[in-house]
């Protein structure tokens, strides 16, 4: 799940924008001084809330207590039929047809709103538009009657799970997000038996996507963008055939391992462009892993993180930092010692100063000032990413967790 939101997914947001005819309504010229509330220096107009929303989810989890203004940015984002878009420069104003809202930037905050607490109304909006919007299927895709895939289904599976709703009774026509997930899993007789397709080619037919097989793995097993610490099994996960939601998110858990094992990492493909490790996507697997019960499976990729991720992290912001606290805090490792950083107080630097913060996490100075000044992410990644996937003439993606079509 990946984001999570990575540059080359948000140059797909952009590029479906500009291909609907709508590339003035999504992309506001960001102001010279930023919402107060909000977390990161960059341009927030096609990753406003997904940041906001994983920076929350990240504190709340490690015991960090978000200052009211960050919450009620959040909150206030949402519009009047309960939807969020990505950022909407002016929240006093009312959404309209123009205004595009996503399943992805609702999913997520309706995860952070929901552990944070207090926003019971917000929550409960912003849950009855995705029942709304749920496809024949039993999945949901990016935008709102968009073809189901496998990472906008898992999110909002995780945002349904967080609001108290049983996501396997949440159906359409029958059908269930995890019936939705099913059909996108590899056969296990099959060449990468166990992944999960991000969603079915024009021909009808599957190809393994790492990030879509993180996030089918958390989503089958009820679980959101930030995982849980499972007890480890024991034995490592092997596929089998079987149609039991757990068991085919073990099955994607035998495929992550497979794919880890090469390099301790997971690696980016993209059309026109030489392969990088891609540590979102690394993060999302580990988080994934833990959550199925193999946390101790992921141990090199999570020595690899540590090791590598901290210049990533430092151009890309509060949501690569966010995603490294989740798969460090799901796969039991200390994410104020990360590599000999310490991602908490990195994170609480980029946005307002948290309401509390636990005394083990107290924030220097020297990391603060860095964390600040590095704060590029969006800008340059952004122009560098809309030529590769415009390029790459892939489909809508999610992010991110989390969220990129392989080639």
């Amino acid at each position: 799940m990946n984001v999570r939101r990575s540059p080359a997914a948000l140059a797909v947001i952009a590029v479906f924008a500009l291909t609907a005819g709508q590339a003035s309504a999504a992309s506001p010229s960001p102001s010279a001084a930023l919402p107060a509330g909000l977390y990161g220096t960059a341009d927030p107009t096609y990753d406003g809330v997904w940041r906001q929303s994983l920076a929350l989810l990240a504190q709340n989890t490690v015991g960090v207590r978000p200052v009211s203004s960050a919450v009620d940015w959040l909150a206030g984002q949402q519009c009047a039929d309960g939807a969020f878009a990505p950022f909407r420069s002016d929240a006093g104003s009312p959404c309209d047809a123009k205004t595009l809202v996503d399943t992805n930037s609702t999913g997520a905050a309706v995860q952070a709103l929901a552990a944070l607490g207090g926003q019971d109304a917000v929550v409960g909006k912003a849950v009855a538009w995705l029942k709304s919007v749920q496809n024949a299927d039993g999945g949901w895709g990016y935008a709102a009657g968009g073809a189901s895939d496998a990472n906008s289904t898992s999110v909002v599976v995780g945002a349904l799970a967080a609001a108290g709703e049983k996501p396997g009774e949440v159906a359409k026509g029958g059908k269930s997000p995890y019936e939705l997930l099913l059909k996108l899993t590899l056969p296990c007789d099959s060449t990468d038996g166990g992944a999960f397709a991000y969603q079915p080619d024009k021909k009808g037919e599957l190809a393994a996507n790492d990030d879509a097989t993180a996030a089918a793995v958390v989503g089958l097993l009820g679980k959101g963008l930030a995982g849980e610490d499972v007890k480890p099994s024991g034995a490592a996960p092997a596929c089998e055939g079987s149609n039991d939601p757990g068991q085919v998110a073990r099955n994607g858990a035998a495929y992550l391992v497979q794919a880890l094992a090469k390099d301790g990492h997971l690696t980016s493909v993209l059309a026109g462009a030489e392969d990088q490790p891609d540590y979102g996507n690394t993060a999302d697997a580990v988080l994934a892993l833990a959550t199925a019960g193999q946390g101790e499976q992921a141990g090199d990729a999570l020595r690899w993180l540590e090791a590598n991720s901290a210049p990533w992290a430092k151009q890309a912001g509060p949501a690569a930092y966010a995603q490294l606290i989740l798969a460090a805090n799901a796969a039991s490792a200390d994410p104020r010692d990360f590599g000999g950083q310490d991602l908490v107080t990195l994170l609480n630097a980029t946005g307002p100063a948290p309401a509390s913060v636990p005394a083990s996490a107290s924030p220097t100075p020297a990391a603060a000032k860095d964390s600040k000044d590095d704060d590029s992410g969006f800008g340059t990644l952004w122009t560098v990413g809309v030529f590769l996937v415009a390029g790459a003439g892939i489909g809508f993606l999610l992010s991110g967790r989390r969220k990129r079509q392989q080639l």
